[in-house]
């Protein structure tokens, strides 16, 4: 059976990191995907169909860039939309899988309206599914359209995430109108390699593809000195997306016993390994810090009216896995505070929470092909 998966990531890139996972997990259980992202490549993502690629220009998502960093025109979306229709053509697929529409990505309905009606018209018509993580920003007034949409274009929605820590109702109020269309998976995360040894004892700090981190990462560097793990080694991951001048200022800052590096593909074996984690509390971040139930301080993006990493981070609180610093209340000493308690706590337990979401999707697309 031959999938085609839609991407688009815009800011950060954990849109792309999990629908990666979730093709290699595809692929193991016996599927053909391919998947195609609208956005910059990333490292260790393995893509098979590149679109030109569109970033947003800050966190409102209001202007989006192209790859010379012009806002994209009406001729752009007309030639990006052509191409992912030859690429959806070409693939002849038995599902067309899209990350997050109808639910966000709103911007790109100038090439996800022709896709969702050429996949309508088809005979035998294909699967169309809709995958998006626990929780999504919350827009009241555009949750008519987006079930109109279910209605009229989806056969099932995937919730990746674990109902009895958030219900989608949390962030889409309309959820039970989705009726049986809907099906949680648990949280996606890719397997987790051995723990690595050389972490053992440091504290991990960390801001995803580092787009919308720095004020965490330079906050850490200076909590150092003011917490109970001062005499550990502090490994700072600015991210990818980092800036050059971001990185030096971050080293040139850093006291001794700190170490700043931009990024490292051996993440989640350093997560594995270390004695407690600072990070945002992005999905694939969080997910990954709930697979190495390691003590961890989340400091949620909140940039733009954002409000999805806070109320991840506040439920996950309440379920006592980690300690959680506002961004509005960030500063050296608050994040100190919060790494004390992290440190003093016992480590998590095991299945808290379900982190089987990539063998559930597979599980149920094979149900539902079948």
């Amino acid at each position: 059976m031959k999938i085609f998966f839609y991407v688009q990531h815009l800011l950060g890139i954990g849109h792309l990191k999990r629908a990666a996972a979730l093709a290699q997990a595809l692929r193991r259980g016996g599927f053909e995907v391919a998947l195609a992202s609208g956005g910059f490549p990333v490292q260790g993502a393995e893509v098979t169909c590149q679109l030109p690629p569109a970033r947003a220009a800050d966190a409102s998502f209001k202007v989006l860039l192209d790859e010379a960093g012009r806002p994209i025109d009406d001729e752009w979306k007309r030639r990006r939309a052509a191409l992912l229709l030859d690429a959806w053509r070409a693939a002849h697929a038995d599902v067309l899988l899209i990350e997050l529409y109808p639910f966000g990505r709103r911007p790109m309905r100038f090439e996800l309206a022709p896709l969702l009606e050429d996949a309508r018209r088809l005979r035998p018509r294909p699967l169309v599914i809709c995958s998006v993580r626990d929780l999504i920003q919350p827009k009241p007034a555009r949750e008519a359209e987006a079930l109109d949409l279910v209605e009229r274009y989806f056969d099932r929605v995937l919730v990746h995430g674990d109902a009895s820590v958030a219900r989608f109702e949390r962030s889409f109020a309309a959820a039970a109108r989705l009726g049986e269309r809907l099906a949680y998976t648990g949280y996606v995360v890719a397997e987790a390699p051995p723990a690595a040894e050389t972490a053992r004892g440091e504290v991990l700090v960390s801001a995803g593809g580092g787009a919308v981190g720095a004020r965490l990462l330079e906050a850490a560097v200076r909590a150092r000195e003011l917490s109970l793990m001062k005499g550990a080694p502090w490994r700072v991951l600015a991210g990818v997306q980092a800036g050059d001048g971001q990185l030096a200022a971050l080293r040139q800052a850093a006291p001794a016993g700190v170490t700043i590096e931009r990024s490292r593909e051996d993440f989640q074996a350093l997560l594995g390994g270390c004695a407690l984690s600072i990070s945002q509390a992005g999905y694939n971040t969080v997910a990954e810090v709930l697979q190495a139930r390691v003590r961890a301080v989340l400091v949620p993006f909140a940039g733009g009216g954002e409000s999805e990493q806070t109320e991840r981070a506040q439920l996950l609180a309440a379920r006592g896995v980690c300690e959680v610093v506002p961004e509005a209340a960030l500063t050296p000493q608050a994040l100190a505070a919060a790494v004390d308690r992290a440190a003093r706590a016992p480590r998590p337990e095991a299945g808290r929470v379900d982190l089987g979401g990539a063998a559930r999707t597979v599980q149920l697309l094979k149900k539902w092909l079948s």
